[in-house]
């Protein structure tokens, strides 16, 4: 008789033990680009599962989609994008996301299926550049600090075309969406390409880039989230989890280089 008591005790035990489980685990969606931002969600997957954090990775392929529903709160948070494409995102959307905390850099850099050298850039060149603000003045930036142009404010980073106060070799530009410019490589002379379109198009920025950004870009890609949301702890844990040592190994021997570490 004692024993067929204790049975179902015992039973009734477990399953609340299992129920306690999954109500501790918390489902924590974010959008992402697929490389390498989704890889790294990928691999730091289990680490906040063991801290009840079930992560529901959305992948996106464009650079609005991920902020405009994390904004309308149709996602929690996204790993895609640097701050100041953020900040010109807020501007221009009215939107309040923050930078939650910083995981790598993608040092930005110019590709060609023309040329193997800058030096080889002809006169009248046509040159690719991103569409968005941000990333467009970022590629004038890095145009200036070749040499191959000179900007009225050389600091200014939401400089377009217009601001361009010396273009010695008449290049003519092209602003395109950012994830098309790996395609139309070969209809230009060069095209400044950000590095997750890059890795995706099979592109090795140390090694296929004609220049690349340094270490010392500001250009860190970020965490970001509504700001009401930023305390939240599974956010708090995600970036804890992306920030460890574990994932510094993880990028320096899956990316070799091609971005680097920003915490």
């Amino acid at each position: 008789m004692l024993l067929k008591k204790l049975v179902p005790a015992a039973a009734f035990a477990l399953a609340a033990t299992f129920a306690s489980s999954a109500v501790l685990a918390e489902k924590l969606s974010v959008a992402a680009t697929p490389v390498p931002h989704a890889e790294l969600l990928e691999f730091v997957k289990p680490a906040l599962a063991k801290e009840g954090v079930e992560l529901d990775i959305k992948v996106f392929t464009d650079y609005v989609q991920p902020n405009v529903q994390v904004a309308d709160g149709q996602l929690d948070a996204n790993f895609f994008q640097h701050k100041p494409y953020l900040d010109s995102f807020n501007s221009e959307r009215k939107t309040n996301l923050v930078s939650v905390g910083l995981v790598h850099v993608e040092p930005f850099g110019a590709y060609s299926s023309k040329i193997k050298s800058v030096d080889e850039l002809k006169d009248g060149a046509q040159v690719a550049l991103p569409n968005d603000p941000s990333n467009g003045a970022r590629a004038l930036l890095l145009l200036q600090k070749q040499g191959l142009i000179k900007l009225k404010d050389p600091s200014n980073i939401l400089a377009t075309a217009r601001d361009i106060a010396e273009n010695p070799k008449n290049l003519r530009f092209r602003e395109l969406e950012a994830a098309t410019l790996p395609r139309v490589l070969p209809d230009v002379d060069m095209a400044l390409i950000n590095t997750n379109y890059a890795l995706e198009a099979g592109l090795n920025p140390v090694n296929d880039a004609l220049f690349i950004e340094g270490e010392d870009s500001p250009y860190a890609n970020l965490v970001a989230a509504n700001a009401d949301r930023k305390d939240d702890a599974a956010i708090q844990k995600l970036v804890k989890a992306l920030q460890t040592d574990e994932v510094r190994a993880f990028i320096q021997e899956e990316y070799k280089g091609s971005i680097v570490p920003a915490f």
